[in-house]
């Protein structure tokens, strides 16, 4: 037991390493701060960058905030960066509650705020863009937070966080702020590598404990039980499943259980047990936006009200003022008045199809805590902060655009790490809803695993080529590619393979060693039966090839009344010819057939391994119907009268197509001269050169893959730069013109756009018909939708949008020459809505048409109009001088930003 004295002696030491500006900063919080936070706070004083690994809730932030603290404390700037244009408004919001408007900005594409404020709040495209532009903003910047910064692993947009890392200036201390990831030490040494002193700061202890459950047949079971710290499968809950299992036959994982038997609960009584448990608020994870819109309508219908009189008036209040300048047609369209019924009954969805505006309105109902019951797909576990105190999981795979995929461990770690609020709740809970197939250990393995690398997706890009070559040459590009994240892992899985390569080629010359023979060289030996085997199978082949090919001709030459035999399979036997069903495009011939046993039947050249000759010829009746049972009984009838039992029952027979072979011969000859051929031990040692010769095979692979993996991104870069110099955007050393507008668009399809701005495809277009086109090169349809022709606009519009897809063949051909897959097919689907919408059409018109005739939601409507505005702003700043495109594309803003789009402030 310590006494007051030596806890006040440790109060005291806690703080003694603390700087001036970690003292201050302490001071803006009513709560102790962790060791974690602590540590990193002051690596980032002592003038190190950090990087802070730790789960969701634990309170990274606070790193990132006092990173804001130390500038303004400094006189200098800090950017706070952010993966999503929500998180960005968030931040903004909060550094505002605590330093005032004067002091903070917003800068997310869709706003612009203060920018040249001390602090500002922005997505790191934005930062990318800036660094890119050299822009003037960026002067007397010393800090820069990467919030979420495991973003890097995104396939879409993770290149931009390793672009900003590999750019920012030397003199801007870095705080980056991740997810638990298995290998953030190998993170952090490459940050250390390309930034400088970079602290490592791992904390994997959760500061609210979390428990692992299973709901089944209407009751929750733990998932685990704790004898003597070590925790295992719970007895009960193994025995609860196996005879729910027995109780459901056996059904498989993706099994729906019969009525009268125990399966997943019904969603409304999930809500009733949770509530009934204290479990309440909670996010009900479901892999579906339909499923979360079902599941509020299920416990609406249900009657569960989760809210007091009290609660129901602030949340209508509420949703009310957050809405009041949405138009009220459109709201009547967006269902306003049952969705806000359902909020104040304390339920709700959420996910992307959702207007921003509406999504906004749940996230601050729910960590108010006005609303009880979320669900939501899985984009909300990557999103804002809004912890709950459960998290439910309805099944263990989701659709994934392909294929059913099994949640991996991080993911399941990414999902329940939202429950258990801090400070509100003493623990939190995860609940798995039990289905049929679903075995205890499968969960107890994803609650148990905490792997979750972190693996780069850089890929070079046309803009980012032409933007380093700009900058700093394309020696110094080259260089600073080699720098980035993606090469310093494929350099550490080189390291593995060249390790394995040393262990195979020690294992060779064991081999050989092993196949040595005392009378004579048995690598020469074993080279030549090999060079035997192999031109025996080569002449296999050949022969087999002359037999098709004789089989087809034979084929070819038949008449209708030819009598053949069939060799082989399900058709043999005698067969009279209907009709030759000779193939003009080369496919080879398909006799029709009328066999012994009265069937007509078609055949194939699959059905001839050897050439085939009439045996007999019969007439076949002029009028004669192979439909009629009579007439194909009456014809072979005739054929059996003709032929008699002479030909029944005897097998086609095969020619011998086997040809003596010099090459064979004389190899033959070496062989039994050899003097190993005589050793006793010969079969053995050809053991182990059949093993030799195999690892080499192997090994000759992995020395492939080895110098595939080497400078593989600079490599990259170069294929690209030859791309660019061919179309005139580079000219060794030096950016065209062409290249440096190139070098302003920042899209997945830049090449392309570019491309078609330089060709003057758009010049003659009006607004709409201009968003119908530039639409194609941002939109991409879900997988799920259908693939049906997509409704585009007629006249100039279509031709031009024609015209983009032809300029994008040309462009893959020009990729592929230079060994080059990058640019996908413009996307047409979302012409129409875009066209429409910016003529003036109503949102229910718009919705309603959709995409490729399915309706579309609000918020991936309102979502991809905004990417297309972003892009028509690019264009305009980009278009060469005396181009019409700026005009026009101000003016299909202008025709865009109205109604739902207008107050949309998330994306």
């Amino acid at each position: 037991m310590t006494t007051p004295a030596e806890r006040y002696a440790a109060f005291r030491q806690r703080y003694a390493d603390d700087g001036a500006a970690l003292r201050s900063f302490r001071g803006l919080y009513d709560f102790e701060l962790d060791d974690f936070q602590i540590d990193a706070c002051r690596a980032l004083e002592a003038g190190d960058g950090v990087l802070v690994a730790a789960p969701t809730g634990s309170g990274k932030t606070v790193v990132g905030e006092f990173a804001v603290h130390l500038a303004l404390e400094q006189g200098r700037k800090c950017f706070y960066t952010t993966p999503i244009k929500a998180l960005s408004n968030q931040k903004y919001n909060d550094l505002v509650k605590r330093y005032g408007t004067a002091k903070v900005g917003l800068l997310t594409g869709d706003n612009s705020v203060n920018g040249e404020a001390p602090i500002v709040v922005m997505t790191t495209e934005v930062l990318r863009n800036m660094l890119y532009a050299g822009s003037a903003t960026l002067a007397g910047l010393g800090f820069a937070v990467m919030d979420e910064v495991h973003y890097l692993a995104d396939r879409f947009r993770g290149a931009v966080w390793e672009e900003v890392i590999i750019h920012l200036p030397e003199s801007v201390r870095l705080a980056a702020l991740s997810a638990t990831v298995s290998n953030a030490e190998e993170f952090g040494e490459w940050l250390g590598e390309v930034r400088g002193d970079t602290t490592v700061i791992v904390d994997e202890v959760r500061p609210v404990p979390l428990w692992q459950h299973m709901m089944i047949s209407g009751k929750i079971y733990d998932l685990f039980m704790t004898d003597d710290e070590t925790p295992r499968i719970n007895p009960t809950l193994m025995r609860v499943t196996r005879d729910a299992e027995r109780l459901n036959g056996g059904r498989g994982r993706r099994g729906y259980s019969r009525p009268g038997r125990s399966g997943p609960p019904d969603r409304a009584q999930v809500i009733e047990k949770l509530d009934a448990e204290g479990l309440l608020p909670a996010i009900t994870f479901i892999f579906s936006r339909a499923g979360c819109q079902a599941a509020v309508k299920q416990c609406l219908y249900a009657g569960i009200r989760l809210t007091t009189e009290r609660e129901r008036h602030e949340i209508r209040q509420l949703v009310d003022e957050r809405t009041a300048h949405l138009p009220d047609e459109d709201l009547a369209v967006l269902g306003y008045l049952e969705w806000r019924d359902c909020l104040e009954r304390g339920l709700a969805a959420h996910h992307a199809g959702m207007l921003p505006a509406f999504k906004e309105v749940v996230e601050e109902l729910f960590t108010r805590g006005l609303v009880k019951a979320v669900f939501a797909t899985e984009t909300l576990a990557l999103g804002i902060n809004m912890p709950a105190r459960s998290v439910v999981i309805e099944k263990l795979d989701k659709w994934n655009g392909e294929t059913h995929a099994d949640l991996t461990p991080g993911e399941y770690t990414q999902l329940t790490g939202r429950a258990g609020r801090r400070g509100i709740d003493v623990e939190g809970h995860a609940v798995v809803l039990w289905q049929p197939g679903m075995d205890p250990l499968s969960v107890a393995g994803l609650a148990s695993t905490r792997t979750y690398p972190l693996r780069s997706s850089f890929q070079p890009s046309y803009n980012m080529a032409v933007n380093l070559v700009g900058q700093f040459g394309r020696e110094r590009a080259r260089a600073l590619l080699e720098e980035s994240f993606a090469q310093f892992q494929a350099d550490r899985a080189v390291v593995g393979l060249a390790k394995q390569l040393r262990k195979h080629e020690e294992a060779l010359e064991g081999y050989q060693e092993a196949m040595t023979c005392h009378l004579g060289d048995f690598t020469e030996y074993s080279g030549l039966r090999r060079r035997l085997s192999d031109r025996e199978a080569e002449l296999s082949k050949q022969r087999g090839a002359v037999r098709r090919a004789a089989a087809v001709r034979s084929l070819e030459a038949l008449q209708p009344g030819d009598v053949i035999r069939v060799p082989g399979g399900r058709r043999a036997g005698l067969a009279i010819v209907l009709d030759p069903g000779r193939n003009p495009r080369g496919n080879g011939p398909s006799p029709l057939v009328l066999t012994i046993s009265k069937q007509v039947k078609k055949l194939d050249p699959a059905d001839f391994p050897v050439p085939v000759e009439p045996i007999e010829k019969l007439r076949i009746p002029k009028n004669f119907n192979a439909r009629a049972p009579k007439e194909r009984a009456n014809l072979v009838s005739t054929l059996l009268a003709k032929i008699g039992d002479r030909d029944l029952g005897k097998p086609a027979r095969a020619r011998d197509h086997a040809v003596e072979d010099d090459e064979i011969n004389e190899l033959r000859r070496r062989i039994r001269q050899h003097p190993c051929h005589g050793c006793d031990e010969r079969e053995d040692h050809a053991r182990w050169a059949e093993r030799y010769y195999k690892l080499q095979r192997e090994t000759e692979g992995l020395r492939r893959r080895v110098e595939g993996r080497s400078h593989v991104i600079s490599r990259t870069f170069d294929r690209i730069c030859s791309v660019l110099e061919q179309l005139g955007y580079l000219q060794e050393e030096a950016v065209t013109d062409e290249g440096r507008r190139l070098g302003r668009i920042y899209t997945e399809l830049d090449l392309l756009t570019a491309e078609c701005l330089r060709s003057g495809l758009w010049e003659d277009l009006e607004p709409a018909e201009l968003a119908a086109c530039v639409s194609a090169l941002v939109f991409e349809s879900r997988q799920s939708e259908d693939a049906r022709r997509p409704k585009i606009p007629a006249g100039r519009a279509q031709d031009a949008l024609t015209a983009m897809t032809r300029l994008w063949a040309e462009l893959e051909g020009i990729e592929s020459d230079h060994g080059l897959s990058t640019i996908r097919e413009p996307d047409l689907g979302f012409a129409w809505a875009a066209f429409r919408w910016t003529k003036g059409h109503s949102l229910d018109a718009v919705l309603m048409d959709g995409v490729n005739g399915n309706e579309l939601a609000a918020g991936d409507f309102v979502r991809w109009i905004k990417q297309l505005m972003d892009l028509l702003g690019q264009l305009g700043g980009a278009a060469p001088e005396g181009s019409k495109i700026r005009q026009t594309a101000n003016k299909a803003m202008d025709g865009m930003r109205r109604g739902v789009v207008a107050y949309s402030s998330l994306t």
